[in-house]
C-alpha cells in the first residue's frame, strides 16, 4: 500500500510538472503591460468605490456619441478599426470592462449584470453624457441589452454585434478557453497555467475570417489576460453564467429603442438565431447578417461593418449627445 500511494505521488508530481512546463504562464506586472497596450488616448479614470478603468476617448467631443462594450477576454482594442473609420465624425468612448484589459479585476468581484452596467453608467456620467448610443459585442451586446432594459431614457439607440444574452441561444461549439473557464477547480488552475496556443486556438475558433488571428492578436489576448487578477475574475465571471436571468421582461421603452443588429452568418458561439430574437425584440431594429464572417464582425469585416454603422447613425440623423 505504501509503494502504491508513493508511486501515485510521484506520478501527479511528474504530471504537474510537466502541465507546469506545456502552460506556466506567471501575471504580467501592470505597469509592463501599460507601457505595451496603453497609448496618448489611454485614460485611467477614477470611477469611485476603488474601480479605475482604462478608457480611451475619441474624435470630435460635441459629435454623437458611441459608447463600445467589448466582449469576454477582448478589450477596447476590439472597436480600433472602427475608431479609424469613424472617429472623424462621431465621438467614440471604450473601455477594458472590469476583469479585463488594463483595467484589472473589480474591486468588489462584481461581474453581475447590474455590476457592468452601473459601470456604464458611471463612465458615461464621468464623461459628462445625458444621451448617447450604446453599443457591444458578444458580452458587451449582453451589457448593452441590459443597460438598455434599465436605462432607455439615457440612449438614442444601441448597436448589438453578435450580442449575448438572448434566450435560447446555445452555442453551436464553444472554445476551448471557455470551456475551461466554466470548469470548477480546473478553472483556478488556469490563473497560472495558461498556454499561448490555447488562446490560439479559442480565437481560431471563433472567427469565419482567419486573416485576423496574427501574432500580435493572439499575443494581445494572452498578455492582456494574464494582467494581474484577470484570470480569477474570469472564472469568477464564468460561474456567474448559469444564474444569467436571461429572460426577464423587456420594458416597453426599451422595445422602441432604435437598434442596429449586425451579425457574423457564421458565428460558432452565439448563432444567428439570437439575431432574430433581439430582431423581434426591438420594434425599431434594422439587421445585417454576414456572411462568411463569424463572431467578430467590426474585425473581420471593418468596412462593411463601419460603413453599416455609419449609414444607421446618418438615418438617425444623429444629433449631438451631450
Amino acid at each position: 500500500m505504501r509503494k502504491f500511494f508513493k508511486w501515485t505521488a510521484i506520478v501527479l508530481l511528474v504530471l504537474i510538472a510537466a502541465l507546469l512546463g506545456w502552460g506556466y504562464a506567471p501575471d504580467i506586472p501592470a505597469k509592463e503591460l501599460r507601457a505595451k497596450y496603453a497609448n496618448a488616448e489611454s485614460e485611467f479614470v477614477d470611477l469611485g468605490d476603488g474601480l479605475t478603468v482604462h478608457l480611451r476617448d475619441e474624435g470630435p467631443k460635441d459629435a454623437p456619441t458611441l459608447i463600445l462594450l467589448h466582449g469576454s477576454n477582448a478589450s477596447l482594442h476590439t472597436w480600433q478599426q472602427w475608431v479609424d473609420r469613424l472617429g472623424k465624425d462621431y465621438r467614440i468612448i471604450g473601455y477594458d470592462q472590469p476583469g479585463h484589459g488594463l483595467t484589472g479585476p473589480h474591486p468588489k468581484d462584481d461581474y453581475t449584470a447590474a455590476g457592468f452596467v452601473d459601470v456604464v453608467d458611471r463612465v458615461a456620467k464621468n464623461r459628462g453624457l445625458t444621451q448617447f448610443y450604446l453599443g457591444g459585442n458578444s458580452m458587451g451586446g449582453w451589457v448593452t441589452h441590459e443597460y438598455a432594459k434599465a436605462h432607455p431614457e439615457k440612449l438614442l439607440g444601441i448597436i448589438l454585434v453578435d450580442a449575448a444574452g438572448a434566450p435560447d441561444s446555445r452555442p453551436k461549439s464553444t472554445p476551448i478557453g471557455f470551456r475551461i473557464a466554466r470548469l470548477p477547480g480546473v478553472n483556478r488552475l488556469a490563473q497560472i497555467v495558461t498556454p499561448r496556443g490555447m488562446i490560439e486556438t479559442s480565437l481560431k475558433q471563433s472567427v469565419s475570417n482567419q486573416a485576423i488571428v496574427t501574432d500580435a492578436e493572439v499575443d494581445e489576448y494572452w498578455e492582456l489576460l494574464r494582467h494581474p487578477g484577470n484570470r480569477e475574475a474570469t472564472g469568477k465571471r464564468f460561474a456567474l453564467y448559469g444564474s444569467r436571468n436571461t429572460a426577464s421582461p423587456v420594458p416597453e421603452a426599451t422595445r422602441k429603442l432604435p437598434a442596429l443588429i449586425i451579425w457574423g452568418e457564421e458565428d460558432k458561439l452565439i448563432p444567428v438565431s439570437a439575431a432574430k430574437w433581439f430582431a423581434s425584440t426591438y420594434s425599431g431594429s434594422t439587421s445585417q447578417i454576414y456572411k462568411g464572417i463569424g463572431h467578430i464582425p467590426m474585425e473581420e469585416s471593418p468596412d462593411r461593418s463601419a460603413a453599416d454603422v455609419r449609414a444607421w447613425l446618418v438615418s438617425r440623423q444623429a444629433a449631438p449627445a451631450n
